[in-house]
């Protein structure tokens, strides 16, 4: 099995690159959303850890960021209780998909949280800042402010980009990142084949 973690700045493009492989895919905030709506251990832990602000099940993203804009602070409160349900998921994902050539992990945190290893191929996706800022404006639960705690807490860019095995440069059509995908995605089994 080969695992392509699939890295870069928030709103770059890296769950839109992580479908197109057409490969299993572990997408973190995916599960993070349904951790809040149906993990009662997760809402119990966080509700002990912010009394003040989550104060009922399932819980709402809108509580959750009540909590940061209060204080900084309280982000590391929040992913010390989720990173570790998250770590306990991907494990489950890995051995439930050991059997697939390719499996990806789209995870923002992937680097800071060190859940990639050696043999890990790391694609870097770089998307330029107005498109990057237009894809975030179309978010649901966009908030300028926690934007850009998100963006001040993910590993400096240029050390991500700098890991990565491949650069993807997510500036052009859909159409013409599925054909860029597909064979790069040839590419990364014919070398693993080779060696």
């Amino acid at each position: 099995m080969i695992r392509v973690g699939v890295i870069g700045g928030i709103g770059s493009g890296k769950s839109f690159i992580s479908k197109l492989f057409n490969s299993p895919v572990f997408n973190a905030d995916r599960e993070v959303n349904i951790l809040y709506k149906s993990s009662l251990e997760c809402y119990r832990k966080l509700s002990k850890k912010l009394p003040k602000f989550v104060k009922s099940f399932p819980i709402s993203k809108s509580q959750l960021i009540k909590a940061i804009n209060d204080d900084k602070e309280n982000l590391k409160k929040i992913s010390s209780v989720v990173h570790p349900l998250i770590r306990k998921k991907m494990k489950l994902f890995l051995n439930k998909n050991k059997k697939s050539k390719i499996i990806v992990l789209d995870i923002p945190l992937l680097i800071e949280n060190k859940l990639y290893n050696k043999r890990d191929i790391l694609i870097f996706v770089k998307s330029n800042h107005n498109k990057v800022v237009n894809r975030l404006k179309k978010r649901r639960n966009y908030n300028k402010k926690i934007i850009s705690y998100l963006i001040n807490n993910q590993a400096n860019l240029l050390k991500k980009r700098k890991l990565a095995n491949y650069i993807v440069d997510n500036n052009f059509s859909p159409n013409i990142m599925k054909k860029k995908i597909n064979s790069l995605k040839k590419k990364i089994l014919n070398e693993r084949n080779c060696s």
